[in-house]
């Protein structure tokens, strides 16, 4: 591939942009867990909100640290290659959660750049919720260097293969999900919603938000070995794969890789048939 180098603006990195404020309700809980097939009952009656919904208060956080950094010409090639939620407490209605977010660094691949977001969520009188380290990928384009840091590792031991799962979780997406999705999440881009739109941006038409699809991960993670008890989730990170499509049926397999300090973690990974769609899945749960 003949990449494109472009000028990235460096005096962007490791700078916080401006924070934004959201207001958590049970009804904006319940209908997120209602949206992504939640089964745990604690998050379809709004009582605490399940893990991935960390990303919808820092979602308007999200894209400002790229244009900060990128350049304006980068915009339509970044695809969300990884997330990771390092989590401190969970989200609960009545917060007022405070977010900003700074990109930290990029690497220059053959292939592209990889570039590191990080976001914070605290509440109003400063306790920590949650960090979330966003990894993306700008197909074709080249700064020509490395710079800064990328986000942690959570690569999956191929050699966990070599025993068998502790638990599969078979799961369908629905035809209507990215329709419910999208209000929920507050995440209106239109691949999701509009098949015309997806087929001009070359794909197969409508593809579920990668997020949502971490959701359905989240909840087969916890439901399996966490006792469906969100407050004992420390981590939860996932590299996305490939494309899923509304109908598919998914199964995630997850695999325990071992405990200390009272955490034990588990690594999965989420399959469509021979396909992986979830890749280099990791859990932390408290003990």
């Amino acid at each position: 591939m003949t990449l494109q180098v472009m000028e990235f603006d460096d005096s962007g990195l490791d700078t916080w942009t401006d924070e934004d404020r959201f207001e958590v309700t049970a009804e904006r809980i319940a209908e997120y867990a209602a949206a992504t097939n939640d089964p745990i009952e604690a998050h379809r009656n709004g009582s605490i909100a399940p893990p991935v919904f960390g990303i919808v208060p820092v979602f308007e956080s999200l894209m400002t640290p790229a244009v900060d950094v990128l350049p304006i010409e980068s915009i339509p090639r970044i695809v969300h290659g990884e997330q990771d939620f390092h989590f401190h407490r969970p989200i609960r209605p009545g917060d007022t959660l405070v977010s900003r977010g700074k990109m930290i660094g990029y690497e220059s691949l053959d292939n592209g750049t990889r570039a590191a977001i990080l976001l914070e969520c605290r509440t109003e009188d400063g306790e920590l919720v949650n960090e979330q380290y966003v990894t993306t990928f700008v197909r074709g384009m080249s700064a020509g260097r490395t710079v800064g840091e990328l986000s942690p590792t959570h690569k999956f031991d191929a050699a966990l293969r070599d025993a068998a799962p502790v638990a599969k979780v078979v799961q369908h997406v629905d035809l209507d999900q990215t329709f419910r999705y999208s209000p929920a999440s507050g995440d209106p881009m239109p691949i999701h919603l509009d098949e015309e739109v997806a087929k001009s941006a070359g794909l197969p038409g409508i593809i579920a938000h990668g997020l949502c699809t971490m959701a359905f991960t989240s909840w087969a993670v916890l439901t399996e070995v966490g006792g469906s008890d969100v407050n004992r989730l420390k981590r939860f990170a996932v590299r996305f794969s490939k494309m899923v499509i509304p109908g598919d049926d998914l199964e995630t397999r997850i695999w325990r890789k071992g405990s200390a300090d009272g955490i034990t973690s588990y690594a999965f990974e989420t399959a469509r048939g021979e396909d992986f769609v979830i890749t280099d899945g990791l859990a932390e749960i408290r003990d």
